[in-house]
């Protein structure tokens, strides 16, 4: 049987690692292509037990000291995506996991080379899912999204409509601190908030979860990806991370998915298009799990978790979701180099949206990458001097 070409996107992140697992296992893919930042040692690696047949590296470093090692005819060692079509052939799948948005434009070339397009890069859909869907539409190229809970959704909502529905439920754990008082939020450390109790993660998402703007952006992305009016989407509080979505029919019926918190899963049934044999190659514990523990869902406390604010500005239609990411980028990295309080993610957040070119700049056409970018580098030169003015 003929392998199905891959493409990886952030081989080196925890999506990355995952989807590279799953082809370790199935033994059904054949990795054409790695893109990475700087993870030397683990590239290195990826290129020994995958033989990819081109890599990009951003980091330049890393990339000049590949190109020096590695000097095998049958490997291309580029640090960028130009002129990428000389090389490729149409791939079956490519994986998008670079985190930030930072994936939108790679996203955007390989959306030209792929036949479909694994999406785990939820702020190029925050972003630019406008230039995606067209892009898409272009080259006749599928798009589906591999996040737990955008994932569950999909499943959930297949061959149902708008007017069947009456509520969609994305569920959070609620982070480390779930069981913490906002006074306490001052007192929190880097080292602490990217200890996720249910998920193993990048940095940046850890944070989010943290302050539950991974929810806000997963809540936004829901809403550009799917044909349901935006009011019908709630987030609940559910602490197991078991259940990633709930779907309430207006029929009195209300349905949810649940798996174990492992993203191998969403990840091998886009992959395989939903026929996967799991348990033939992992061990799958979600009965053993369930009939542990109880299955629990509350509300959230808004006053706590104040990032849930901002949804109804992140869905005006405007180019908000830009500036709010752009900026969340940048706090969400400053407290991770301890610059600025836990707290002050969320409250440097609201100063953005006070700002008195916030407005205008939030009205901004966002049709196009470089507009996007323009928008992107305000918002994020007003981050930093809201840091300057306010430690």
């Amino acid at each position: 049987m003929k392998l199905k070409t891959i493409a990886l996107l952030g081989s080196t992140g925890s999506i990355g690692s995952s989807t590279l697992e799953i082809v370790k296992k199935t033994k059904k893919f054949k990795v054409i292509l790695i893109a990475a930042n700087k993870n030397y040692k683990k590239i290195l690696l990826q290129i020994k037990v995958f033989n990819p047949k081109i890599v990009i590296v951003n980091d330049n470093k890393v990339y000049l000291k590949l190109k020096k090692i590695k000097k095998n005819k049958k490997i291309t060692i580029l640090n960028n995506t130009v002129n990428l079509n000389q090389y490729l052939k149409k791939i079956d799948i490519t994986v998008s996991a670079i985190p930030g948005l930072a994936g939108l434009k790679p996203t955007l070339t390989f959306i030209k080379l792929s036949k479909k397009i694994l999406l785990a890069n939820k702020e190029s859909i925050v972003c630019g899912w406008q230039l995606i869907k067209k892009e898409a539409a272009k080259y006749n190229t599928e798009i589906a999204p591999i996040d737990s809970e955008h994932f569950s959704i999909s499943e959930l909502t297949k061959r149902h409509t708008n007017n069947e529905i009456e509520k969609i439920y994305i569920t959070a754990s609620g982070g480390p601190f779930l069981k913490f008082n906002r006074n306490q939020f001052n007192k929190i450390k880097p080292k602490d908030a990217i200890k996720h109790p249910k998920w193993t993660m990048g940095k940046k998402i850890s944070v989010d979860s943290a302050t539950l703007m991974n929810k806000v952006l997963e809540l936004t992305e829901a809403i550009k990806l799917f044909p349901f009016n935006s009011h019908k989407y709630e987030i609940i509080i559910h602490p197991q991370s078991l259940v990633h979505a709930i779907v309430e029919f207006k029929n009195g019926t209300t349905y949810f998915l649940y798996h174990i918190p492992d993203m191998k899963i969403p990840i091998a049934n886009a992959l395989f298009g939903g026929e996967i044999n799991y348990s033939k190659y992992f061990k799958n514990t979600s009965i053993k799990k369930l009939s542990r523990m109880s299955l629990e869902f509350s509300p959230i406390d808004k006053k706590k978790f104040s990032a849930l604010r901002l949804i109804p500005e992140m869905n005006k239609g405007n180019s908000a979701p830009i500036i709010i990411n752009a900026a969340n980028e940048i706090f969400v990295n400053e407290f991770l180099k301890n610059n600025i309080h836990f707290n002050d993610i969320s409250s440097y957040l609201n100063l953005v949206l006070k700002d008195k070119s916030y407005i205008k700049t939030s009205n901004m056409p966002f049709n196009s990458i470089k507009n996007i970018y323009k928008i992107d580098t305000w918002a994020r030169n007003l981050a930093y001097k809201i840091i300057t003015k306010n430690n």
